[in-house]
């Protein structure tokens, strides 16, 4: 995906991920595409809840996404119509914001 989007994501300078992207072959794969860092944000192990620096970030724009009623269920018939509402949620909440 950032081969193809390699012109739109040169202003990229640092990628917040999930622990679900650890792993040296992603961050490398990342640093050789578009030349920016990758950083993991790791849940606990203990099970506690404990505030994660810069992870609430990420959360609050899933928050902002789950308002929009076609993203609660995928009730799309291909990935692009549901790739193009995911995309017209973030230009409407852009728009709301700016």
């Amino acid at each position: 995906m950032c081969e193809r989007h390699k012109k739109t994501l040169g202003k990229v300078t640092h990628i917040l991920c999930d622990g679900g992207y650890t792993g040296p072959s992603f961050a490398q794969s990342i640093k050789e595409t578009i030349n920016c860092s990758v950083e993991i944000i790791k849940q606990s192990e203990l099970h506690k809840f404990v505030v994660l620096p810069k992870r609430w970030i990420v959360e609050r724009t899933f928050a902002w996404l789950e308002n929009y009623r076609r993203l609660w269920k995928n009730c799309e018939r291909t990935l692009e119509n549901s790739r193009q509402s995911c995309l017209l949620a973030g230009v409407a909440i852009l728009l709301k914001r700016f």
